[in-house]
């Protein structure tokens, strides 16, 4: 049978698939190792067996967790950065829509996110300097990546219109604005963030 879903496959092979046709979708054009990056992301979070270093700090505040990143030093420091940046992407990528209506938004986790991968892009010793640094230019981009994975996986519900115009008036998200013009609404920039709570 050519049904993908009774294929037997891989995570590392399914999410390559997705990935590779989402950054098409995306028209986005990404170095090959942050590529698989992405799909080694997306194993990492789907394999509740595989435990991720830090993962314990995952209930505290974003802003606390960047504190005790900075705080601590060497392998630990990275880590820390690494763990940050991945939970930013990942969340803002696959789960945005629960961020709906929090003390912290989406643009919160884009801001941790860049400035986590941002900070290990610096390390010059680092074999992922240049993947850590394109994550941090184009974090954004790579939200809209995983969100177009989360759809076509079947794993996200659908967006409600409001929150989605929200999304893309505090992100700018290519994506976002195409998916409100897709649907027959067309953003306006000029709204700006003052009609934002």
């Amino acid at each position: 049978m050519d049904d993908p879903l009774l294929q037997d496959q891989k995570p590392a092979e399914y999410f390559k698939d997705l990935v590779e046709s989402a950054l098409a979708r995306q028209q986005l054009r990404a170095n090959e190792l942050t590529s698989y990056y992405l799909v080694d992301l997306l194993c990492r979070f789907v394999r509740p067996s595989e435990r991720i270093p830090f993962s314990d700090d995952a209930g505290e505040p974003l802003a606390l967790r960047l504190g005790r990143a900075l705080g601590s030093g060497g392998l630990e420091q990275r880590a820390r950065l690494r763990n940050l940046g991945d939970f930013s992407l990942f969340m803002t990528g696959f789960f945005s829509d629960s961020l709906n209506r929090r003390a912290v938004d989406v643009d919160y986790y884009v801001s941790m996110g860049e400035y986590a991968y941002g900070s290990l892009s610096r390390r010059e010793a680092d074999a992922f300097g240049e993947v850590f640094s394109e994550l941090a230019r184009k974090f954004v981009p790579f939200t809209d990546v995983l969100a177009d994975v989360s759809e076509q996986s079947g794993i996200r519900s659908s967006v409600d219109v409001l929150r989605l115009y929200e999304k893309w008036l505090r992100t700018g998200s290519p994506r976002d604005g195409q998916r409100l013009a897709d649907q027959g609404i067309l953003p306006n920039a000029s709204i700006g963030q003052k009609f934002l709570q």
